[in-house]
């Protein structure tokens, strides 16, 4: 339960500010408070002197930013059975036509944050206000490129995490010609705002630290993904922009459990072709036949738990079922939240952070998920995946 409990208990920011726990260790569960270090060696944050910014997409588009809210009411909510439906929040970011055309998008939504920040027990470091302010490089449903159709990528966060903490590397994306759709899954975060007011908070974060089996998650999740690509792709879509997917085209990244899931979602659904587990535990096996031959990749931290035969034994259990294309790469210096946007947040809030600067640690994700999906879902050569690069001396590649 190693795994699932440091995604559950500190989603965005906590284990990179409780760093006098190891990587290995159990940290505190999602109910808990966790406290920004005062132990000798840590400054406290200062005064943060401009407001902070995510770092510039890499790819040659302009970057549009569409929220979309579904319900799939064929299914009952896994943690709120009364719910109507399963209720998910999904951001569609995607290549637009035009550079500073329409309004910014907005990070989060105040209220939020607001929950990110208490649930972590972080106030007096990260100012809610603040945070939800990050400037982002997407513009709110800027017109479209009109370059034909671009490949699809489901994006999923961290138990616990919302939707949002996952925004440089789907802005990134976009700016290099994909459709990304970032899923906030109804009842997994500290708070998800919906319409009408509402706000959606961790139900599952309980039920899973009451003992309820983690595989439940990722099932649900994989389920998630198959609706969304039903109303991205099918004949009513929800979006309005949905004729410039290739449906034939669909590749699926996940940060901890929210990678674990892409494996899950996989194994259940044909049409996604490829995909990434960002340093998450697998939660039950896959069929024998693994992803019938599809891609995948696992990139995780370079330490005790994601090495092979490290602490997080599904690494090793998954990596034979793995039949198609695969690889299994660490980063040196890297935490478990090295591949969301925790870098990029400790670094302007001056907490803080793991060995690899917060510069590297965007670049190094980036890098690595486009040239896989750009490999996988645009048949472009990868050199860049078939071993270590003296650019970057980071990543290791291992073949158990």
């Amino acid at each position: 339960m190693v795994e699932l409990t440091r995604t559950a208990s500190a989603v965005l920011l906590a284990c990179a500010l409780a760093l006098s726990v190891p990587l290995g260790a159990a940290a505190p569960a999602a109910s808990a408070t966790v406290i920004a270090p005062s132990s000798p060696g840590h400054a406290a944050a200062g005064p943060v002197a401009s407001r902070a910014r995510l770092p510039e997409p890499t790819g040659p588009y302009a970057v549009g930013s569409s929220v979309l809210h579904l319900v799939d009411r064929s299914r009952p909510d896994p943690w709120v059975p009364t719910a109507d439906g399963r209720e998910l929040m999904v951001t569609v970011h995607y290549p637009a036509a035009r550079h500073g055309a329409g309004r910014p998008a907005r990070y989060a939504t105040t209220e939020e944050a607001r929950l990110l920040v208490r649930g972590l027990g972080i106030e007096s470091s990260v100012p809610a206000r603040e945070l939800a302010a990050m400037r982002t490089h997407s513009r709110v449903d800027a017109r479209p490129a009109a370059d034909g159709r671009h490949p699809l990528v489901l994006l999923s966060p961290g138990f616990g995490a919302s939707r949002y903490t996952l925004t440089h590397l789907a802005e990134d994306l976009a700016s290099r010609g994909y459709v990304v759709a970032s899923v906030d899954h109804a009842y997994e975060s500290f708070g998800t705002a919906v319409p009408g007011g509402r706000m959606l908070t961790c139900v599952a974060c309980e039920v899973v630290d009451a003992g309820a089996d983690p595989a439940r998650v990722t099932s649900a999740r994989a389920a998630d993904a198959a609706f969304v690509l039903d109303r991205l792709t099918g004949p009513r879509a929800a979006w309005r922009h949905a004729r410039m997917i290739d449906t034939a085209r669909v590749g699926m990244a996940g940060h901890s459990i929210g990678g674990a899931s892409a494996a899950t979602a996989m194994a259940a659904d044909r049409r996604i072709d490829a995909g990434i587990d960002m340093d998450g535990a697998f939660w039950g096996p896959l069929p024998p036949d693994g992803l019938g031959g599809r891609p995948f990749m696992m990139l995780g931290t370079d330490d005790e738990v994601h090495r092979p035969g490290g602490t997080d034994t599904t690494w090793d259990a998954t990596w034979p079922r793995l039949g198609g294309w695969k690889r299994w790469l660490t980063v040196a210096g890297a935490n478990h939240f090295t591949f969301s946007d925790s870098p990029v947040i400790l670094g302007h809030f001056g907490l803080p952070g793991p060995a690899l600067p917060s510069e590297r640690a965007v670049a190094l994700t980036r890098t690595y998920v486009a040239a896989f999906f750009d490999r996988h879902l645009r048949g472009l050569p990868q050199p860049l995946l078939d071993g270590p690069s003296a650019a970057h001396p980071e990543m290791t590649f291992h073949t158990p």
